[in-house]
């Protein structure tokens, strides 16, 4: 077996807003196709979901970050317009810090472009696609505006490998767009040559390939209709779509419908990304590979609260900062923050959190062994936080998000226990089982802050 896909992981929010709510606010929802979108919680972006997928791609192959060569990171909604991703992504995914580091962006195409380079590479390969975008209340590509994200180990002797590529691109400007400095993906709104500008390139880099021919089809979806206006199998697009659950997820779109094509188990499938501009990706991939997803979402929203969540109705940030931790001080804590590393006494086999100073057991000074915990905890004591509880960092996510929990979860570790003080997503209740997930703590001088929330399991 020749090089390809060992292993696929993919994550979407908790949060769903229906197309009703929509039509409920504005008389109308100008998403057609679309049933229910995914929506990021206020405390999630692109990276932390696509550390969500990259955690649940390495879980399917039963690799470990420390044996990643290669670490790509793809979207069109990164937290910060210049930062290189795969630094923070690397860390909680704990990938070698003199592993190969690619970052792309710009375009819907980014993260196919990301696959087929990792393919075409050497060593294992992780490939992390996450997206959010956004547009104006009123626009139809904010009503159709989801999220989401899939991840990709890539390696020799894989189960499913691509057989077959082309590209065509064809000057169209206008069709898609977002602006410098701005979130909100904008588009020229001219109907024939919109369409065009989507169904020409794709059609004509399929017709490049030799044998197009495919069970399923994960086709680029910015919205649930336009894929349609293709002259593509309908029935093989609609068999592993996800624009009608999700929204459109850009970048992650077809990287989605193809992990939901594997874990429907079509043994050949032509995926067709598609970048504003226009161009297009198309490629054949035969077999299937190991998918760790949950794409699901249980947590429906009102429009007041989607607006809360996007922070359209949000207040300004308060001044002060009670919980504010100097950068560097910051991150010479990120192992702990980010992967909760622990440390093993070699004396006697006690386990430190943080793993810093005298053993807190035996009382030696030591050079701790590091240890992750598991990720799975206990809850041993829980409160929430309320309006006006909570530091000047958090009140811009409390006002987005409402109340939170903060708990002290128990964690096994090599043998031993670490107990930890978490902020918990929605709240938890002594005895609860959570599951410690990558989640932004909060924003100081313009920089996100990431770290791990608990969330109830």
């Amino acid at each position: 077996m020749s090089r390809g896909i060992l292993a696929v992981g993919a994550y979407t929010p908790e949060n769903r807003v229906p197309a009703e709510a929509f039509e409920e606010a504005w008389g109308r929802f100008d998403a057609p196709g679309v049933e229910t979108k995914a929506v990021p919680d206020a405390d999630e972006d692109a990276l932390t979901m696509g550390v969500q997928a990259a955690r649940r791609a390495l879980s399917a192959s039963e690799v470990a970050g420390e044996a990643v060569d290669r670490l790509a990171v793809a979207t069109t909604t990164p937290p910060l317009e210049e930062e290189d991703l795969t630094a923070r992504v690397g860390s909680y995914l704990n990938v070698p810090a003199d592993s190969v580091r690619r970052t792309y962006a710009g375009s819907t195409r980014a993260g196919i472009d990301a696959l087929l380079e990792a393919i075409d590479g050497d060593g294992t390969a992780l490939v992390v696609v996450a997206d959010c975008p956004e547009g104006e209340p009123d626009d139809s590509r904010e009503h159709a505006a989801g999220a989401g994200a899939a991840a990709f180990l890539v390696g020799e002797d894989a189960p499913a490998v691509v057989t077959g590529r082309a590209t065509h691109a064809d000057v169209r400007p206008g069709t898609r767009f977002r602006q410098h400095g701005s979130e909100n993906v904008e588009g020229l709104d001219i109907g024939t040559y919109d369409r065009a500008a989507f169904t020409e390139p794709i059609e004509a880099a399929v017709d490049a390939l030799e044998d197009a021919d495919a069970e399923a089809i994960a086709l680029q979806a910015p919205n649930g209709k336009l894929p349609y206006r293709t002259n593509l199998d309908a029935e093989a697009i609609a068999a592993v779509e996800t624009v009608s659950s999700l929204g459109d997820t850009a970048a992650a779109s077809v990287p989605l419908s193809l992990a939901e094509s594997f874990r429907s188990g079509h043994e050949r499938t032509l995926g067709v990304a598609w970048g504003s501009g226009a161009g297009a990706t198309v490629f054949v991939v035969e077999g299937t590979a190991p998918v760790e997803a949950s794409l699901d979402g249980d947590r429906e929203l009102d429009y007041p609260a989607y607006l809360r969540r996007r922070g359209d109705i949000v207040g300004e940030k308060p001044d002060g900062g009670a919980a504010h931790v100097p950068v560097p001080t910051w991150r010479r804590s990120l192992p702990q923050r980010h992967r909760h590393e622990a440390g093993v006494c070699p004396e006697c086999g006690a386990v430190a959190f943080p793993p810093d100073g005298a053993c807190p057991d035996c009382l030696s000074l030591v050079e701790f062994e590091p240890v992750e915990p598991e990720l799975e905890g206990v809850v041993d004591a829980a409160t929430t936080i309320g309006q006006g509880g909570a530091p000047p960092e958090f009140a811009e996510q409390q006002a987005r998000q409402g109340a939170f929990g903060v708990a002290i979860v128990r964690f096994d570790a090599e043998g031993g226990e670490v107990s930890l003080p978490m902020q918990v997503a929605g709240g938890a209740s002594v005895d609860d089982r959570v599951r410690a997930v990558p989640r932004r703590v909060y924003v100081e001088e313009g920089v996100p802050r990431y770290g791990l929330k608990a969330i109830t399991l």
